[in-house]
């Protein structure tokens, strides 16, 4: 046994993925895992992170991850054609994930109004109107592709692997699992998720738990205008 099939069945045997789940299609809905890792002040062996210092999901990490499972994995993720960033970001992921399955559009942007406790701890370029201090908001939501490609690729895969933590995933996963269709679930979430969430699928797996799998430690952008 070489060193990545040992690492591979290490890891499936950790989380509890045995060879009952069959073929898997990892789905990865990355508007919703993008944030996981914002909040998190320690590393993934409990150090403290720097003040200046976050954890961000690392893409040639999370396309490793998933190798270990199937190599069929789909990336869907919003672009902003405003910002060569944005646009940069989506060509790093078909590089990582392979053009074909990668799936973007534009994203909307959104107004939202700061209330007087959110100013300080904005991060965003500030805006102003005639209601106050705003920032945009970058909205792309994947639902019903998502939906659509897992319902069309049925005969392709035993399981599904999907990265979210969206509740409007419910019926996706009540049709699946159904009679007849007989399919499993696996999701990997990170937070609170709803409790139909949790009671349709076969396997919940923490984003907590691979942390050390699929993030990277970066600097923090400054705030603007400091």
């Amino acid at each position: 046994m070489d060193l990545q099939e040992f690492k591979k069945e290490h890891i499936r045997t950790e989380l509890g993925l045995d060879n009952t789940y069959g073929r898997i299609l990892i789905i990865i809905d990355f508007g919703n895992v993008d944030y996981w890792f914002e909040e998190d002040q320690q590393d993934a062996d409990g150090n403290a992170l720097a003040e200046d210092e976050k954890l961000t999901i690392d893409l040639d990490k999370i396309r490793e991850f998933c190798s270990l499972f199937s190599e069929n994995a789909r990336f869907y993720y919003g672009h902003d054609a405003e910002r060569d960033s944005s646009l940069r970001f989506i060509i790093a992921a078909k590089h990582v994930f392979g053009g074909s399955r990668v799936f973007s559009k534009p994203m909307q942007k959104i107004r939202h109004h700061l209330k007087a406790d959110e100013i300080d701890a904005n991060k965003r370029i500030l805006h102003e109107d005639g209601a106050g201090a705003y920032v945009y908001l970058h909205k792309c939501n994947f639902d019903v592709e998502i939906t659509v490609d897992s319902i069309r690729l049925m005969k392709n895969y035993d399981t599904l692997m999907l990265f979210s933590s969206d509740a409007d995933f419910v019926s996706l996963f009540r049709f699946l699992c159904k009679k007849g269709n007989d399919k499993k679930v696996i999701l990997v979430k990170g937070g609170h998720i709803t409790s139909s969430l949790r009671e349709l699928s076969n396997k919940v797996i923490s984003a907590q738990t691979i942390k050390r799998q699929i993030t990277r430690i970066v600097k923090k952008k400054q705030k603007p205008g400091s």
